[in-house]
């Protein structure tokens, strides 16, 4: 696999151990998720014979859902996790998707055929770039003209309520990790609206539509309280908030988390507010 030589750290880190627990929880991240692969969707107006990429698909949830709706068409995941891909894979066989496939790459840098897609799409994957620049004009050369683009980010760290909330519960019991700078690869590098309209603007597309949205978020899909929480310690984020915390220390944070999202506890699961972008956007006829 070819990777751009900024995103070197992504690579590494798709391919460890937080690319492990998605593959673990798969089916948890699926439900958790789901609400915001349906806006993606429905932006991107799927048709019978669309060819689809889905950038940075994980385990492929939103390229098997397009696999579904291009019944004539084709659906590519493209991903830099070998371990999620190997997911993607199982699901596509176990489900008898003819036309879904999937392939380990940089979206940054793959070649993709030219004007060879007729959609672009992307639940959470295109915040990961090095380069955002380089790698919306790869994706805009990829599609066809009046091609579409749609995608989910999220929107700043402080409108995210299910972050904030055990975020706060944390930071009383051990420091937060450094988040660096407000534009680096990572979950809130396109928080800033006027960012990405400039970004998409510069790499060639047209008719730029974002647009607010925040469903309920449900921490690990549903379950108990206890469930949420173990989901919340065990994963990335929880991972690298204790990663230097004696176990006293993290014992206690995760005490805190557990008192802080009782308040949240609903039939469904424990289920906070959430703040992303959903993103439109074509590429010129």
């Amino acid at each position: 696999m070819r990777v751009a030589p900024g995103n070197a750290e992504q690579a590494e880190h798709w391919n460890a151990d937080e690319a492990l627990h998605w593959v673990a929880q798969q089916e948890r991240y699926s439900a958790m998720l789901e609400p915001f692969g349906e806006l993606v969707l429905e932006g991107a107006a799927l048709r019978s014979g669309d060819d689809v990429l889905d950038i940075g698909c994980g385990c492929g949830d939103t390229t098997l859902a397009a696999a579904r709706a291009a019944t004539t068409g084709t659906a590519l995941g493209v991903d830099l996790s070998e371990p999620m891909l190997t997911r993607a894979r199982e699901r596509t066989k176990r489900e008898g998707l003819t036309n879904a496939r999937f392939e380990q790459g940089d979206a940054q840098i793959h070649p993709f055929p030219d004007a060879g897609l007729d959609v672009a799409l992307s639940r959470f994957g295109v915040m990961f770039f090095e380069d955002p620049h380089a790698a919306f004009a790869n994706i805009a050369r990829a599609l066809r003209p009046a091609g579409r683009l749609s995608f989910a980010c999220w929107q700043g760290l402080e409108a995210n309520e299910w972050l904030m909330v055990p975020g706060v519960a944390v930071a009383a019991h051990v420091p937060l990790p450094d988040l660096g700078e407000p534009d680096a690869p990572g979950m809130f590098a396109l928080a800033d609206r006027d960012r990405v309209a400039g970004i998409l603007a510069e790499a060639g597309f047209a008719d730029i539509d974002i647009e607010a949205a925040g469903p309920p978020l449900l921490i690990g899909g549903g379950g108990t309280l206890d469930d949420a929480v173990t989901f919340m310690r065990e994963g990335g984020i929880g991972q690298a908030l204790l990663a230097d915390a004696e176990p006293e220390e993290a014992e206690r944070a995760v005490e805190a988390v557990r008192d802080a999202l009782k308040p949240y506890v609903t039939p469904r699961g424990v289920e906070l507010g959430s703040a992303v972008w959903i993103v439109n956007s074509r590429r010129p006829t």
